[in-house]
């Protein structure tokens, strides 16, 4: 689950780099192409944490399964959002994020359905890929594609309760961070973070989602899709709730986002 906001093709913030090595300035198609693609890494390497962790011949699941596994997972999203593609496409890698920082009126609303449709292409390709890579097992009970379910006592509304409190949360957290330069150095590290903590703590409970492309690729693949709305519907209630406690809030939270958002330019390694 990340909160960042995509770098806009013309940029509002001077390029101190000199003209000979010019800043990128990716346009949408290559910044969705990078949320695809950073999109289908993360599910990769989900279902791969997933098939190692809680397959009998694996670790065998369990508690520590899942803190396990958020630990792994917070390390490679805050890796993912310092690479260039993730500054580059600003490494939302959620659907209800991107929805979140338009609604905060720091994303343009004609670029969320590209986003939206790339990340979940890019969990569709990355659980594929964990099936080729890892044979059959991926598709066989108990890990099943890595598809979410929730723990025995947990119904479809508290599910998209804990699934909407978990990215409100995050959204006022994050978009606090987000508004002050210091807070922007620290993203990606409370990134990690905090979906450790989700995954860690909720993930034996409500499932630990938290992002829509986290489930749509492995629900889609293993056939388990009833309770795909529950996994989309909270995340995205979530975020719009979070965005709108944040514009109400407005004085120190998110007073100056519309001009804080926009992180420095990349700047290309000299050869």
């Amino acid at each position: 689950m990340t909160l960042t906001p995509a770098r806009d093709a013309a940029a509002r913030v001077p390029d101190p780099v000199p003209a000979r090595f010019p800043s990128p300035s990716p346009g949408l198609l290559r910044r969705a192409a990078c949320e695809f693609g950073l999109t289908a890494l993360l599910l990769l390497a989900v279902v791969s944490g997933v098939r190692w962790l809680f397959a009998p011949d694996g670790y065998g699941g369990g508690g520590m399964a899942f803190a396990l596994l958020g630990a792994g997972v917070g390390v490679l999203l805050g890796a993912l959002l310092l690479s260039a593609p993730g500054r580059w496409s600003g490494g939302h890698l959620n659907p209800a994020v991107t929805v979140a920082l338009w609604r905060l009126g720091v994303f343009p609303g004609r670029e969320v359905v590209p986003y939206v449709v790339a990340q979940l292409g890019g969990s569709v390709a990355g659980t594929w890929a964990a099936g080729l890579v890892w044979g059959p097992v991926v598709a066989r009970p108990p890990v099943s594609h890595a598809v979410v379910r929730p723990g025995p006592g947990w119904g479809e509304g508290a599910v998209v309760a804990a699934e909407a409190g978990v990215l409100a949360g995050s959204a006022l957290l994050l978009a606090g961070l987000l508004a002050h330069p210091v807070g922007r150095r620290l993203l990606p590290y409370a990134v990690g973070l905090v979906t450790a903590l989700v995954i860690a703590v909720l993930g034996p409970l409500s499932g630990g989602s938290a992002n829509p492309a986290r489930q749509f690729g492995p629900a889609l693949l293993s056939g388990e899709v009833g309770r795909l709305w529950v996994y989309v519907a909270g995340p995205v209630l979530g975020a719009v709730a979070g965005a709108g406690l944040c514009r109400r809030a407005g004085v120190g939270l998110c007073r100056g986002l519309g001009a804080g958002l926009t992180p420095p330019p990349v700047r290309p390694r000299q050869p």
